[in-house]
């Protein structure tokens, strides 16, 4: 299968039959009207209708059609059509998405890189970038800084949604699926008119499932199990000729698993003693075996409103969005092989009575078998400190002996944005606007022991209780932005020159929430960073101006060479407060016994990313748009990358955001589409991406390295068939199949690193092996090229359809995403999504 994929894809890029999904952005009469041709492709990609062939720069557009045949309805579905582009979704959790676009990652923990425009108006919250949005009827993927159009956080891109707007007649439409792991989804919605000036939509949208993995432990569907629902509506008033006010409102709902990891370790020297203590993470079998259902709650909530208004020369639009996301997690702990609750002295317990609990529950699993190369002895000692009874564990163990963890983030966002754009068919056009957002945010992760009783889902909890709080980081984060934009085109002839311009100013704050407490174990604060002085407030203002000029020449109306360059920003930031001493201390001291000198640096507040971004390009069309082709290259230079790091230690775990000083990006991307007769398309593309860290004072020896996240190439092709069989019942067959290329998820790649291994064995019962055989090497670490195949096959009678899918449905089992832990020796690794058949039924009026 493997040689079988490489053959198709050699074959594609030979023969040059490369995607761009047919697509356009109104309704088919509307836009083919407009745009004076039978198959035109119109987008809003400027802010401003006009055919794709038009817009100098690279864009993807899945139109309505495409979305029904194909059942796309959230970003990893989008994400899946569009070349050069890759995603990482729902590993952690539900809000827990980043999106990668040409070698720009979104870093967990930190902004976004890609902005999520939902009916003209920015959301900014990175919990619903994968969150359905309504009934959609468009997706325009836009590659490279889109600051200077689309706003705050558009460094890689922007995902520009449009949802169904209510018409004067009444429509609606319901769907329902049944697929394997009982998996059901449902959609529905009904809009129209409410009088003479007035429209409504109101849609649904619900998706529960068991999931692909058991928890062989308790024996029950709890890895991957989901339930969300959500509603979403829409008020459009015409308040005379020329004004229009749009009303959103959406509320959201998730229930579900967390933290869907294994770990696979990368020690070499130890394989020795177990082969599996250095695997390939794509070589890994999925087991899971806590002793906690873990769990995930996420509420959401946002209300919109838009006014445009038409003074005839020139469009005023303003809109006010609210956004509250509220949402935790539950799942068990990681720190089993560091001993860390094992003795757990606290002023109600004795060190007896909970280590007890440890004990008692390693004993009664003795010889129980986890994932290797995990062994559970008679006693929770590590091996490497307990030779003859010692266990290895591996973080989420059936034991008490790894603790608890809770993590939580609530998030209300309040923004608003005022433009003028003009109006007319005059060579000049403008936009000028002025932006403001502030974010509420709090942020906390706690670990506590675990004795056994259910877990309590808050931050701290004192000594006594069921899970008595060992490591504590949470804070207050409040972000004030404010930004003013314009941009200009003008036209000369065949050829159109445009500049944009945004300059932003973030004001950002950071204050402790973490309360003087003991942690049980140390004796010390229950956050390492207060042995070194109180956790003072801090604050900082980013800013930076964020310019783009566009070029375009159309000797043809159906030929465009185009080239752009721009500027994009993502505002710097802080982690939670401490974690920089936490590193120094743990990881980088090198002299107390047990410790090591990383040579890593971590600071409390991380720099902003700046991009400097450029691309040429040809775009074209023949035989009344039937056939299109778009080729473009770009060259990319990120300054200070943010960059998602894991710690995990002896004092649990650490999420934090580092920089990476420079990184340059390079590569091609190339696109067609042909109907060859009526109802018969053909559709593939081919993005080629290469990347080099030039820079790196947080780790300097990944110099050289690629950047993370970032495929080497990804390869989209497949057919669409929609052909009548009789005057009343029409065929679909869609097909899509994308192979995404190799892909390194860290700046330390094929290289050997130091871990608290090489620091516990001088002081265990092997001190007679040197430092060096604890360390790790992270050749294996690297997600192979993998392939996946979606197809959906069904009639439409009238209003009546009905379909069979299947997705994954040759059953590749890929991984989703490998987080090194580099002074940890391994990686936390998620499962990608596996074989997934079904039938759906739908209706429309």
């Amino acid at each position: 299968m493997r040689n079988l994929k490489f053959q198709l894809a050699a074959g594609v890029a030979l023969s040059a039959v490369l995607y761009s999904n047919p697509a356009m952005a109104q309704d088919d009469e509307v836009a083919a009207n407009d745009a004076g041709q039978e198959n035109a492709i119109i987008v809003t990609a400027r802010r401003q209708s006009e055919q794709l062939q038009d817009v100098p720069a690279s864009v993807s557009v899945i139109t309505a059609d495409a979305l029904a045949k194909t059942g796309a309805d959230n970003a990893e579905d989008f994400v899946q059509l569009t070349p050069g582009v890759t995603i990482v979704t729902g590993t952690a959790e539900a809000g827990d998405t980043q999106i990668n676009i040409r070698g720009i990652n979104g870093a967990r923990d930190a902004e976004s890189s890609i902005a999520l425009v939902v009916d003209g108006i920015l959301k900014t919250n990175t919990a619903q970038l994968n969150q359905p949005q309504g009934t959609l009827r468009q997706v325009e993927v836009l590659k490279g800084p889109q600051g200077a159009l689309y706003g705050r956080n558009a460094a890689a891109g922007a995902i520009v949604l449009s949802t169904l707007k209510p018409s004067d007649y009444f429509e609606g439409a319901a769907r329902v699926s049944y697929a394997n792991e009982e998996t059901i989804e449902a959609t529905g919605h009904i809009a129209g008119p409410i009088g003479d000036n007035l429209g409504f939509v109101l849609s649904s949208y619900y998706r529960t499932t068991d999931g692909f993995f058991d928890n062989i432990f308790t024996n029950s569907k709890t890895v991957d199990n989901q339930e969300v629902w959500s509603v979403d509506g829409r008020l459009v008033a015409e308040l005379g000729d020329a004004t229009e006010v749009d009303v959103k409102a959406r509320y959201s709902q998730l229930r579900g698993a967390s933290i869907n990891f294994n770990a696979s370790f990368h020690l070499p020297q130890f394989a020795a003693f177990n082969p599996a203590f250095y695997e390939d993470v794509n070589k890994h079998e999925f087991r899971y075996y806590s002793n906690i259902d873990p769990s995930n709650d996420q509420d959401s909530f946002d209300i919109s409103a838009k006014v445009e208004h038409d003074f005839g020369g020139a469009t005023l639009t303003a809109w006010a969005l609210y956004s509250d996301v509220d949402q935790s997690l539950v799942a068990d702990g990681t720190a089993a092989d560091f001993a860390r609750y094992i003795p757990f002295p606290a002023p109600t317990q004795t060190a007896a009575d909970v280590a007890g609990a440890c004990f008692a529950s390693t004993a009664a699993l003795t010889g129980f078998p986890v994932n290797q190369p995990g062994f559970i002895g008679p006693t929770p000692v590590p091996f490497l400190f307990d030779v003859a009874t010692g266990s290895t564990f591996g973080p989420y163990s059936p034991t008490t002996c790894d603790g608890t963890q809770f993590q939580s983030r609530e998030q209300t966002d309040i923004s608003g944005e005022i433009r003028l754009a003009s109006n007319g068919d005059g060579p000049l056009s403008w936009q000028l606007g002025f932006y403001y957002l502030n974010i509420d945010r709090q942020t906390g992760v706690s670990l506590g022991a675990d004795t056994g009783g259910p877990v309590i889902p808050q931050l701290y909890n004192a000594p006594g209780t069921s899970n008595p709080t060992s490591l504590l980081l949470a804070d207050s984060f409040n972000t004030d932005v404010y930004a003013a934009f314009g941009n200009f085109e003008y036209e000369m002839g065949d050829v159109t020159a445009g500049v944009a311009l945004r300059y932003d100013i973030e004001d950002r704050s950071t204050e402790s929430l973490v309360p003087t407490a003991i942690d049980p174990i140390t004796g010390g604060p229950i956050n390492p960073g207060q042995l070194f002085g109180t956790l003072d407030p801090a604050s900082e203002t980013f800013k930076q101006l964020q310019p783009k000029v566009s070029l375009s020449w159309q000797p043809t109306a159906n030929l465009n060479l185009y080239a752009n360059w721009g500027i994009g920003f993502k505002s710097g930031g802080f982690n939670n407060q401490g974690s920089s001493a936490i590193i120094d201390t743990f990881f980088n001291d090198g002299v107390t016994p047990g410790t090591i000198d990383a040579d890593v640096t971590i600071f409390d507040q991380y720099e902003k990313e700046v991009s400097s971004a450029f691309e040429v390009g040809i775009k074209g069309s023949a035989a009344n748009g039937r056939f299109t082709f778009d080729l473009a290259g770009y060259y990319t230079e990120i300054d200070d990358m943010q960059f998602f790091e894991f710690f995990v230690g002896s004092f649990g775990l650490l999420r934090v955001v580092s920089n990476i000083d420079e990184v340059e990006v390079m590569g091609a991307e190339l696109n067609l589409t042909a109907e060859v007769i009526d109802g018969w398309k053909f559709f593939s593309s081919v993005n080629v991406t290469d990347s080099e860290i030039k820079a790196n004072t947080s780790r300097p020896y990944t110099v050289g390295n690629k950047s993370p996240y970032t495929a080497d190439y990804t390869i989209n092709f497949g057919t669409e068939i929609d052909t009548p069989l009789s005057d009343s019942v029409d065929l679909i067959v869609r097909g899509d199949y994308r192979i995404t290329g190799p892909t390194w998820f860290h700046s330390v790649q094929d290289q050997e690193r130091p871990t608290i291994f090489s620091g516990l064995i001088p002081i265990s019962q092997v001190n007679f092996l040197p430092p060096e055989f604890g360390n790790a090497r992270y050749d294996v670490a690297q997600r192979d090229e993998f392939g996946v195949l979606n197809v959906r096959a069904g009639l439409e009678f009238g209003n009546f359809s009905i379909f069979a899918f299947g997705e994954n449905i040759l059953g590749e089992e890929y991984i989703a995403e490998a987080i090194p832990a580099i002074e940890f020796g391994g990686s936390f690794i998620s499962p990608g999504a596996r074989q997934l058949y079904g039938v759906e039924v739908g209706v429309k009026f």
